[in-house]
């Protein structure tokens, strides 16, 4: 399955596995949220809660489509956090690893706090 992240300047598409937290994410699209930034990471509300996954992970590849379970958010990680060690992407606790951008993740660096985001199905 395929999504597409857009926001004021620039957009992304995602590959996404077959996964509990991404089925629950697909039904509940489109979704417009806030964006929110931190470190070399965007994260928005979804207003979708699922479970944490038996494979959740903190430590993630730049480019990761990951899901906040305590946030309720999309967490998107493009290089460090502020709790990264060296140049990994450390994310603020375990995530459901939904699947990556199918493009350079860096194009999210020109997400700003506060930015529109838009979430839909390709």
């Amino acid at each position: 399955m395929q999504i597409r992240i857009s926001w004021p300047a620039g957009q992304l598409t995602a590959t996404l596995d077959e996964t509990p937290a991404s089925k629950a994410l697909a039904e509940a699209l489109p979704i417009s949220a806030s964006a929110n930034t931190w470190g070399e990471e965007v994260y928005f509300d979804t207003g979708v809660s699922v479970a944490l996954e038996d494979d959740a992970r903190q430590v993630v590849d730049p480019g990761t489509v990951a899901f906040w379970t305590e946030g309720d958010a999309l967490a998107l990680p493009y290089g460090p956090t502020p709790i990264s060690r060296g140049g990994e992407s450390r994310l603020a606790s375990p995530c459901n690893v939904l699947g990556s951008f199918d493009g350079d993740p860096r194009l999210l660096s020109t997400v700003r706090d506060g930015d529109p985001v838009r979430v839909e199905l390709v």
